[in-house]
């Protein structure tokens, strides 16, 4: 079960932050030009900087964690996933704000 442990928190963020989409409505995935235009460049630093930490022994995934499925330059499925929904989390929870912020009246 432990090797579930770093998909667990991808899904907690999917569960966490993309219901902003259904139930407030938010837009991002709607976007999807403009959504991978934000995330892909800044993903595809992280993981280069990610190759490079691990070739160089900075750090390493633990096995026992992980399901064992292996991408480009030896990188874990869930380190893809992390810098893809995490970013997009984020976006929709800024316009999730601002989607209720604008609707608020003082």
């Amino acid at each position: 079960m432990q090797k579930y442990g770093y998909m667990a928190m991808i899904i907690f963020t999917i569960v966490g932050s993309f219901w902003l989409e259904v139930v407030l409505k938010v837009g991002v995935l709607k976007q999807i030009k403009r959504l991978s235009l934000s995330v892909a460049p800044v993903a595809f630093l992280f993981i280069a900087w990610d190759k490079y930490a691990i070739s160089h022994g900075h750090w390493l995934f633990d096995k026992d964690q992980i399901l064992g499925i292996y991408g480009p330059w030896c990188i874990p499925l869930e380190e893809y996933l992390f810098f893809i929904v995490v970013p997009i989390a984020a976006l929709m929870t800024i316009e999730a704000v601002r989607t209720t912020k604008k609707n608020w009246r003082v």
